[in-house]
């Protein structure tokens, strides 16, 4: 099974997606969902081309918190479906598809002095909650441990950086936590190439209908038509600009990036109430790169949509204000080294777009054409199961029953564990697929700054297996270090070097 996607491959399947032939599926938008429609159809047997105007993971996708929820939020609302779709998805990824890309993080809540006990029993009451969640989805409590009432001193013994001023104990509760979440949708998108998919980046849909489209390819501007039996779009925020009928409400998610040490390394999730919002809390979430983020915001977003959402001086202040009520050292806007913000594709309705649900849609529209829209990150395969049954019912198509529940994504070995000779940090990102990242010359392993533990040796991994074709989707997608102007300005000699030094060869 072939899962690398690089410019060779690209340039040959592009060839053959635009020669006439008639596909079974063609998914438009490659970020989780529409990576995640790929696999589940060309897993069934299908003949598949995925399209994506821009890279794999381009838009929300790559925005988010990082997190495989177990559905709480939804539990604490009411929306007792989606809170137990949320868990039994969270815990296909940590123990079938995806347990090299998401472990468990303790999530800690730490209460203070003066502090209202109404508040402290309903926080506990949801961590006991959310693990009857866990185990109606059953995922073993080895996955998950059992959520606990901390102690002063055990609390800082999880987070040091807690405010110790009053602090007299704390709420722990577990939840999944992925190492990159674009990380995530390269896994998919490659695992849907190796099942036999056309998975192909930089091709624009400049029109769509329920038979096909008419694309563009970005890189050389000609343009082509791809004929299909059906279409999903699963472009997301901007679904509505192939499906006219589709009215969707985006809100803004904004998060901050600081070093870690600045909040004293502490290795869990740390919540802070939002003042006057009962049940919604800023976090912080610690990276593997030495970064945390503290997120997030919901705020209602005007159009139009850009490609690449900015976040606002207001929401940096409320997530610094929010976030160093529960810190011993303040933050100040001098320790955000970078942000980031994400629109949330959801459905227009009324009320406050922090109350849109997030339950997904599958919609029809009078071309035939079918759009997955809504939802979230950890259910993005039943979002795409319910997209390739609605195509196959609408174009009678001849298919598999969806196995993706117990489909291995690429790197998740299931032979066993990995050589643990390898770097922890590569395991942790790419699985049983660490060795082969490894280069042969020594001094391509070694970090390419003190702040920028990223490889020359990765560059060269994403540019020949995970379908960069530029130094933007180097730095930007397959790793994260441009979340940090400083650091990309670091590393963007050498991922230029990596890039040059490929197409020398090609």
């Amino acid at each position: 099974m072939n899962t690398a996607l690089n410019a060779a491959r690209r340039a040959r399947e592009l060839v053959e997606a635009t020669d006439g032939r008639v596909a079974d599926l063609l998914v438009v938008g490659l970020g989780v969902t529409g990576a995640g429609v790929a696999l589940d159809a060309a897993s069934r047997g299908l003949d598949v081309v995925a399209i994506d105007a821009h890279d794999l993971a381009f838009g929300t996708s790559r925005w988010s918190s990082k997190l495989a929820h177990g559905g709480l939020r939804y539990l604490a609302s009411g929306q007792v479906g989606i809170a137990h779709e949320s868990a039994v998805e969270r815990g296909i990824l940590m123990t079938r598809t995806a347990p090299h890309l998401v472990r468990a993080m303790p999530w800690v809540v730490p209460h203070f002095a003066g502090g209202s006990r109404r508040d402290r029993a309903a926080t506990f009451a949801g961590f006991l909650a959310g693990d009857a969640l866990r185990a109606a989805a059953r995922t073993p409590r080895a996955v998950l441990p059992r959520p606990r009432r901390l102690g002063r001193t055990e609390t800082l013994a999880f987070a040091s950086g807690v405010q110790d001023h009053g602090l007299t104990g704390a709420a722990l509760g577990w939840d999944g936590q992925l190492v990159d979440d674009a990380r995530l949708v390269v896994a998919i998108a490659r695992t849907a190439a190796g099942h036999g998919a056309r998975v192909l980046t930089r091709v624009r849909a400049v029109s769509a209908t329920g038979d096909g489209a008419r694309v563009r390819d970005e890189l050389t501007g000609s343009e082509h038509d791809i004929p299909a039996r059906a279409v999903v779009n699963a472009t997301g925020v901007w679904a509505d600009s192939l499906a006219p009928d589709i009215r969707l409400r985006p809100s803004r998610g904004t998060h901050l990036v600081v070093r870690s040490a600045a909040l004293g390394s502490m290795n869990c999730i740390v919540n802070a109430p939002v003042p006057g919002h009962f049940g919604r809390f800023v976090f912080s979430l610690p990276q593997l790169d030495g970064t945390t983020y503290i997120g997030l915001t919901d705020e209602p977003a005007a159009p139009p949509v850009p490609d690449v959402p900015q976040s606002s001086e207001q929401e940096v202040a409320l997530l610094l204000d929010t976030i160093n009520t529960a810190l011993r050292r303040p933050l100040s806007r001098a320790d955000v080294i970078g942000t980031y913000a994400g629109l949330r594709p959801l459905l227009s309705a009324e009320g406050s777009t922090a109350d849109l649900s997030r339950k997904h849609a599958v919609l029809t529209g009078s071309s035939g054409m079918i759009t997955v829209v809504g939802g979230k990150l950890t259910t993005y395969r039943r979002m795409a199961q319910d997209a390739v049954d609605a195509a196959v019912r609408r174009s009678s198509l001849t298919a598999g029953p969806c196995v993706t529940a117990k489909t291995a994504l690429v790197g998740a070995d299931p032979a066993g564990p990995v050589n643990g000779e390898l770097p922890d940090r590569l395991v942790r990102r790419y699985g049983a697929e660490a060795a082969e990242v490894l280069s042969a010359d020594p001094a391509r392993n070694l970090p390419i700054g003190d702040t920028v533990p990223t490889t020359p040796a990765e560059l060269d991994f994403a540019l020949s297996h995970e379908g960069a074709l530029d130094v933007d989707d180097l730095l930007d997608r397959r790793t994260r270090v441009g979340l940090v102007p400083a650091d990309r300005a670091l590393a963007e000699p050498v991922a230029a070097e990596a890039l040059s030094a490929v197409r020398s060869e090609g």
